[in-house]
């Protein structure tokens, strides 16, 4: 029997060819109207704690300082509010130190003369200098030389995320300006559903369930119920004012409405 001479190794049939394309994997098609979701960005970091300033308890800061016109007699008065103007960049004492460096230069002045009766009053007035400039630097040390404590820290960390959670509202409006699409993907102001992008705490009235409606500062059951109706039957708010408007605020709400509550379409 002959073989064909496609054949050569006597199997009866055509030799594959080497140039045949081969079979590609299947590739599923997407379903119609899907699409890859957006890439969600990264949360901004929060802001970074207050830096410790290291203070012992109860250290009287500035007490020096406020000696030095008792000290001195008064003759250094000048020079110590001098500093405190220079520290602080303020008009007022640098005002003082003007003041009682004149009355200093006065004072020294009379008392070279040689009359009695004008170092007698040089003297009234040197002593008058030196309590005044005592009391008077007791009673700007505070201020000068404020106490920082662990309260006072925890204040300022506190304000510090008070600013910066203000910091992300103001982005998250822009966002939504610029794109409500992406902002309804990102779900700026829907505390009730979950999420990865901070929107600073903002709430969209239009869209949010009544639950996170009634975290809106001054909110009531009733007032959250009136938003609900309201735009049930006629739609979304556009703003603040009309919502203050329509559903009949407390006069005083709007401005702490207006802080938190976004009306995305």
């Amino acid at each position: 029997m002959t073989h064909g001479v496609d054949d050569p190794n006597g199997a009866g049939g055509p030799r594959p060819s080497a140039h045949r394309p081969r079979p590609r994997p299947h590739t599923p098609v997407p379903p119609p109207g899907w699409r890859a979701p957006f890439p969600t960005p990264p949360v901004p970091p929060p802001p970074p704690p207050a830096v410790p300033v290291p203070v012992t308890p109860g250290e009287p800061r500035g007490i020096l300082w406020a000696f030095v016109p008792f000290l001195t007699f008064g003759l250094g008065t000048p020079f110590s509010f001098l500093y405190a103007a220079v520290r602080r960049r303020s008009w007022n004492m640098g005002a003082a130190s003007v003041g009682y460096g004149a009355a200093t230069a006065g004072v020294l002045t009379l008392m070279q003369l040689g009359d009695p009766f004008l170092g007698f009053i040089a003297g009234t007035m040197m002593l008058m200098l030196w309590i005044a400039g005592t009391v008077h630097a007791f009673a700007v040390r505070p201020s000068l030389f404020p106490r920082t404590g662990p309260r006072s820290q925890a204040n300022q960390h506190a304000l510090r995320v008070a600013q910066y959670r203000r910091e992300l509202r103001e982005e998250a409006r822009a966002l939504a300006a610029e794109d409500p699409a992406l902002a309804h993907e990102l779900r700026i102001g829907r505390p009730d559903l979950p999420r990865t992008y901070d929107d600073g705490g903002l709430v969209d009235v239009n869209h949010a369930s009544p639950q996170a409606l009634a975290t809106l500062p001054g909110m009531t059951p009733e007032l959250v119920d009136k938003i609900v109706r309201r735009r049930e039957e006629q739609g979304g708010f556009i703003s603040a004012e009309e919502m203050s408007v329509d559903v009949d605020l407390p006069p005083g709400l709007l401005p702490q409405l207006a802080e938190y509550a976004i009306f995305l379409p």
